[in-house]
């Protein structure tokens, strides 16, 4: 084991990969976005194991868990909360809503109105709601781990741009190689209703400021400036945000490769997904081949 990762990390990550059998990649880039205090976003048809990655790292995180379906008529409110008239005080009383937890699973986000996704754009954005005029505090930390269905399913449409740049990683799980689903067939995973805590809310806080503090030279910097500069050239080009997104999850990703500083090749493991959905406007499949590969191979590594 790696002292840099100690044991809770290591069972954390080989835990909820007994409960997604041969996704231990996609596991780890869950993991990564979590510890840089990130959002992700989580993209692939039904059944592919979205939820149940969600919750998986929300238990062995032991992080309070909600789920909210983002069905076509959620309200604002049925997110917030909503002020409740107490005839006992003759006063208000904020009731809160489902918002109001560590990790809040929103499953088929892009099915929500409009309204629906600006009330969850600043819990996300500066963890807060308001409410008829004040302000209320969201519990930390605060993870957002958002579901949507491909483009072609029945009663989906795009996000705004406004709302992917906020989500720092999109990741897709896709189809199980043969040898994970035979597994899955023949045993089966790991129930996620089984799975225990292997880290406390204060130690991942902590490991998230240990993450903000892995050293990062300034000819890595530049690489990855070069690379969203690059991007600019296109429709989509790559937000100062993101930038600052692909830092942090690359040293997250550093710090999970047991390492205490960035390397090019950690920059070149996450670029995909935090630049992906930002560059396609968040509808994949629309060029040859995934625009950040383009990228990458257009920028010059260090020597």
């Amino acid at each position: 084991m790696d002292p840099l990762v100690d044991a809770a990390l290591q069972q954390l990550m080989s835990s909820v990969a007994q409960v997604l059998l041969g996704k231990g990649e996609e596991v780890r880039l869950a993991l990564c976005c979590l510890l840089a205090g990130g959002h992700l976003l989580i993209e692939d048809r039904p059944g592919m194991g979205k939820s149940t990655l969600a919750e998986a790292l929300a238990r062995g995180s032991a992080l309070d868990f909600k789920r909210v379906s983002f069905t076509s008529d959620l309200l604002p409110a049925d997110l917030t909360g909503i002020n409740v008239f107490d005839a006992r005080t003759a006063e208000f009383r904020f009731q809160p809503g489902p918002l109001f937890s560590q990790v809040l699973l929103a499953d088929e986000i892009n099915r929500a109105s409009a309204r629906t996704q600006s009330a969850l754009l600043e819990a996300m954005a500066v963890g807060r709601v308001s409410v008829d005029g004040t302000s209320h505090l969201l519990p930390q930390p605060f993870f957002v781990i958002a579901t949507q269905n491909s483009m072609d399913q029945v009663g989906t449409s795009p996000l705004p741009e406004a709302q992917l740049d906020r989500f720092l990683m999109r990741i897709s799980l896709g189809f199980p190689s043969r040898d994970a689903e035979r597994a899955l067939l023949a045993e089966g995973a790991l129930d996620v209703s089984m799975l225990g805590a292997c880290i406390d809310p204060v130690g991942l806080q902590e490991w998230q400021r240990r993450c903000q503090q892995q050293h990062c030279s300034e000819k890595l910097i530049g690489y990855a400036l070069d690379l969203v500069v690059a991007s600019r050239r296109g429709a989509h080009g790559l937000s100062p945000r993101a930038s600052q997104g692909l830092i942090a999850a690359a040293k997250a990703w550093s710090l999970l490769q047991g390492r205490d500083h960035v390397r090019i090749d950690d920059v070149q493991s996450v670029f995909p997904a935090v630049a992906e959905h930002r560059l396609d406007a968040g509808v994949p499949g629309g060029a040859e081949q995934p625009l950040s590969q383009v990228l990458l191979r257009s920028v010059d590594a260090l020597p």
